[in-house]
């Protein structure tokens, strides 16, 4: 597992000092796919009320799925979304109660055969969560492990026990990780009383806080647990194999033998036998009354990351990172090669007489695996075996003597789509290419999160070459394909530094010289749903004057017209322009969280108005509801306008000039001719005073117009002499704006010079 920073991880703990963060994540295909890699796999058994087997998958998207199996094939019923990184297990205990573990540092109880809705958020953990165990007779006990060293026992039924008196906060739907029920119990978490959560609490009903088993100093990758939930085994980084009482937490044994990292641990039913993973290549089974290992297997050439057991606990089946699945009898000592992948193997899971399997890739398979008697697979030959020292079977593998698997084609496939892996921001800052697994090359266009152009299976540098442009606008969003699908994140204030003339963006019935804030429109089209549902729940008051409606116990925050800038040029309203409409075919997904309530995920078209400071960041409801935008760096250019050398032709310019960064050469040639060909300059366009010139700078009005330089044909511009604008002696494009040539041609931190000359009219 990459120790690489989470898409969705946005806890003051990881960003220090800084305001909360908003994520969208685009979606391009089928949602009833998985884009990235499965890491856990879980089977309903028993058939369900409806008579129907399910098939569970947590994936490095960020979701999980419920599949409806069939003969022939299966069918996505359900996605799971509130984690906001990858999911890294998921467990099945009692009829339909389904416990998932996440990067995100989280738990999330869930109704299984829910429509996706999330009953409770667990927040104990202080780094990655790992794995998880349950015990299958005593659905009320599950483990969790992580990365930070922790392993906790939950009793569920106390942590799912509400901490407030709220009788409506009983059962939470926090499949975004906000509470909608409208109680003042956020349904963030059970954490401990000393933690500093500023959950109310209830003095009589404290949070609840899961037994702890201490003992582990480096990270957790494996856990199991017997059916009877009274013995907990543990494994990771420190390469042994730990034995807990569940019940209590304590250190019950250590077992040393393996030479590193234990990724995958099974437990009989009775709680004797322990068979162990490790990334030294190695299987090792252990008698935990004797407190040894009696059997160490070398059957892969490299790490061991799943295994899986017949129920007698007499073959086991393991795969890993040398993409292979093999079938050992745990008393003979015999392994067969069942099949290989073109992926390392991530989890395994028995079904009937079959076996899933998933891998890094984003498709799930089934194959023959003969779990009732095993015996029959070893009948078709290409057994071998299994040494006890690592290296033997690396050594039989360079002598060319690699086994060949029994089975050549799965017997039933889940197909997911390509996860994209590579991406480039282009010059523009509205679009991004990215290419997928397949190698499929695509350009979006961010303010949409919509695909425009699929190039197929192209070069992607080439295509990067092609899609260049000279243009210099601000970051003001960043992108991570961490989750296998594009991760748009916005800071603030930073994600407010990019404007564009309307007429660029070819908005109809907008004065072509309006400056449109690319960040907040793009906010607007996400949160448009979201605004729609809450006026239909609070009425338009609340939103015209940004007060919270009755019964939300929103902070007061002090929004100063020192530290937050009104944009008066747009109406306030929730009008939201054709270029950042987003699809509600295939919406996005926001992760960000609020005051109150951590991380969460969802769809933007699933918010419904509830959700407020407690969930989001101010910022973005301000901006939203009220218009208002933070305080930015200055987006103006400074420059010097001077005639080039050897000119006769001058105009009087009061020294340096200031414009905004995206104004195009051609209002400045405007400007050189307005003040040649008039009498004397305007030292005023307009009434009330909202541009001219003062002290030398071209100040600019509210609404966004640019004062002098105007677009908008004049009518000395139908006049001669005609005028080209140079920079470093190269004569710029009349299209350019003073950003890009800064950018590409002055090329130096001291204010920018331009210089003009008369072209000699040919007519």
């Amino acid at each position: 597992m990459h120790r690489v920073a989470s898409a969705g991880n946005t806890s003051n703990s990881v960003r220090p000092r800084k305001e909360k963060r908003l994520t969208y994540v685009l979606n391009d295909a089928d949602d009833t796919k998985h884009c990235a890699g499965v890491n856990s796999l879980a089977v309903l058994k028993s058939p369900a009320t409806d008579g129907c087997e399910y098939l569970f998958t947590g994936s490095r998207d960020g979701t999980l799925k419920r599949w409806a199996l069939a003969e022939d094939g299966a069918t996505c019923s359900a996605t799971f979304e509130s984690h906001v990184d990858w999911v890294n297990d998921a467990v099945l205990t009692g009829s339909n109660t389904l416990v998932s573990c996440s990067s995100d540092t989280t738990v999330k109880v869930w109704n299984g055969l829910s429509e996706g809705s999330c009953i409770k958020t667990l927040r104990q953990h202080s780094d990655y969560v790992t794995s998880l165990a349950s015990a299958e007779k005593n659905s009320n006990v599950i483990a969790s492990a992580g990365l930070g060293g922790e392993v906790f026992i939950w009793d569920l039924e106390a942590a799912l026990t509400p901490t407030s008196k709220s009788g409506d906060a009983t059962e939470e739907d926090c499949s975004n990780g906000v509470n909608g029920s409208g109680s003042s119990l956020p349904m963030t978490s059970i954490r401990p009383i000393s933690s500093g959560n500023n959950i109310s609490l209830q003095t009589h009903s404290q949070a609840y806080i899961p037994v702890t088993a201490k003992g582990h100093k480096e990270s957790v990758y494996a856990l199991a647990m017997n059916e009877s939930g009274s013995l907990l085994v543990s494994g990771g980084t420190e390469k042994v194999v730990r034995v807990w009482d569940p019940r209590t937490g304590s250190k019950t044994m250590k077992l040393k033998g393996h030479t590193d990292n234990i990724r995958a641990l099974l437990i009989d039913s009775t709680g004797r036998f322990c068979i162990s993973g490790s990334s030294d290549s190695m299987i090792r089974l252990w008698d935990l009354g004797q407190q040894r290992c009696v059997h160490s297997y070398a059957v892969h050439t490299d790490s061991v990351w799943s295994l899986a057991s017949t129920p007698t606990f007499s073959h086991v089946y393991s795969g890993g990172r040398d993409l292979s699945l093999y079938l050992t009898d745990l008393a003979t000592r015999e392994s067969v090669l069942m099949c290989t992948k073109e992926h390392p193997i991530l989890q395994l899971a028995l079904h009937d007489d079959g076996i899933w399997v998933a891998t890094t890739d984003s498709s799930v398979h089934r194959w023959a695996a003969e779990v009732r008697n095993p015996q029959k697979v070893f009948q078709r030959g290409g057994s071998f075996l299994a040494g006890n020292l690592s290296f033997s079977r690396a050594r039989v593998s360079l002598e060319g003597s690699t086994p060949v698997p029994v089975y050549k084609e799965p017997s039933l496939s889940i197909p997911g789509t390509p996860g994209i892996v590579q991406h480039e921001i282009l010059n523009n800052r509205k679009h991004v290419l990215t290419k997928d697994t397949a190698g499929t090359v695509k350009l979006w266009e961010i303010t949409r999160g919509t695909v425009i152009h699929n190039y197929g299976e192209v070069s992607f540098e080439k295509k990067k070459e092609e899609l260049f442009e000279m243009v210099s606008i601000p970051a003001w969003f960043t992108v991570d394909t961490r989750l296998g699908s594009l991760a748009v994140h916005l800071d603030t204030p930073q994600c407010f530094s990019a404007e564009m003339y309307s007429a660029d963006l070819h908005i109809p019935g907008k004065p072509e010289d309006d400056k449109v804030n690319l960040a907040r429109e793009t906010l607007k089209g996400l949160l448009a749903h979201w605004l729609a549902k809450r006026k239909q729940r609070f009425g338009s008051q609340a939103l015209a004057n940004g007060e919270a409606p009755a019964g939300k116990d929103v902070p007061t925050r002090n929004l100063t017209a020192s530290k937050i800038e009104v944009d008066g040029s747009a109406d306030n309203d929730a009008a939201v322009y054709p270029p950042f409409e987003f699809s509600a075919a295939c919406p996005p997904s926001i992760i960000t969280e609020g005051s109150q309530s951590g991380p969460w995920r969802k769809k933007i078209t699933d918010l419904d108005g509830t959700e407020d400071e407690k969930d989001m960041p101010w910022w973005v409801v301000d901006c939203v509801m009220n218009n208002r935008l933070p305080p930015r760096e200055n987006t103006k250019c400074s420059f010097y306008l001077h005639p080039c050398e050897g000119s006769t032709v001058q105009i009087l310019t009061q020294g340096k000039l200031s414009a905004p960064r995206i104004l195009r050469i051609h209002k400045v040639v405007n400007y050189v001719i307005e003040k040649m060909v008039l009498d004397k300059p305007l030292d005023s366009l307009n009434s009330d005073g909202a541009a001219g010139m003062s002290g030398g700078q071209v100040t600019h009005p509210a609404n966004g117009g640019d004062g002098i330089f105007r677009t908008g044909l004049k009518p000395w511009q139908k006049l001669k002499p005609s005028i080209e604008i140079l920079c470093s002696n190269q004569v710029l494009s009349p299209d350019m704006s003073l950003a890009t040539v800064r950018a590409y041609i002055w090329k130096k931190p001291e204010d920018l010079v331009l210089n003009y000359r008369v072209l000699t009219s040919k007519g």
